[in-house]
């Protein structure tokens, strides 16, 4: 895994051949890992996975880099925070792209798998991996994939909300995600042990959930026994997310921490 600890640290990348900016960002009220990549060539900028709370930090980031945000996209509809897609478009005049699935009016580009999504020299490859949401997708970049929330570090997203779906998942990550090389470096939108980044040949063996070559049924085992508390934000990001990122005004006091502007993270 040396290269995987390189990858987490280094700002500027060697990507088959496109020297790529990038940025791993995190949020700490929803630990979230926001990615912001860079084009050295046309100085265009985008950020994977925004969250409202750190819009600012995000943009002074983009900022000090000397780039300029041309898009957001989002990997899925979250539950467990507000996106910033519609609050960088007010700000900056970026773009809102998102999973096409989704049919939100919102967005200026549906993301749809087999159609690469490019901004300069950055060139995603979409892939659709639902289960934990209908509507999910991972973004394949080199040697690297951004994977959401389908596959995490060590776990993978729930699949008890949002029409999820175990066995569903579970053909997602070991149909698609695991098809990618061993090397493929694995970012995922959420981690809650201060690790940042895996690689695909580490998850397939020794992810408890899907990795050891578990079968279908032993997943879908393992899901159905998480026995997981309900979702604290999901009454109000969902709604809000389909919007593109509104935090709605009657939440409560003990949940305007979601939607407070943090300046600086633990991380990133």
């Amino acid at each position: 895994m040396d290269r995987a600890r390189a990858g987490c640290s280094s700002l500027v990348n060697q990507i088959w051949g496109t020297i790529m900016i990038f940025r791993q960002l995190f949020e700490p009220v929803s630990s979230t890992y926001t990615y912001l990549l860079g084009c050295e060539h046309t100085g265009q900028a985008v950020l994977i996975d925004p969250v409202i709370s750190s819009m600012e930090r995000d943009l002074a980031e983009v900022r000090s880099l000397g780039l300029t945000l041309a898009y957001s996209i989002d990997t899925h509809i979250h539950a467990d925070h507000i996106t910033a897609a519609l609050e960088l478009k007010k700000a900056t005049g970026s773009r809102i792209a998102a999973p096409a699935w989704d049919r939100l009016p919102c967005t200026d580009v549906g993301i749809e798998e087999g159609k690469p999504f490019q901004v300069g020299s950055i060139v995603l490859q979409p892939l659709h991996t639902p289960g934990h949401t209908d509507g999910h997708f991972a973004y394949l970049l080199g040697d690297r994939v951004f994977t959401g929330d389908a596959l995490l570090i060590d776990g993978c997203g729930r699949t008890d909300f949002q029409n999820g779906d175990a066995e569903t998942l579970y053909k997602s990550v070991t149909e698609k995600l695991f098809k990618l090389p061993d090397e493929c470096l694995v970012y995922p939108a959420h981690d809650y042990q201060g690790r940042r980044v895996s690689c695909i040949g580490q998850e397939k063996s020794r992810n408890p959930r899907l990795g050891k070559e578990r079968t279908l049924e032993e997943f879908k085992a393992i899901m159905a026994n998480l026995k997981l508390p309900y979702p604290t934000f999901i009454d109000y990001a969902v709604p809000g997310n389909r919007q593109c990122g509104v935090c709605p005004s009657e939440v409560p006091d003990d949940l305007r921490k979601y939607c407070v502007q943090m300046t600086c993270s633990p991380q990133g």
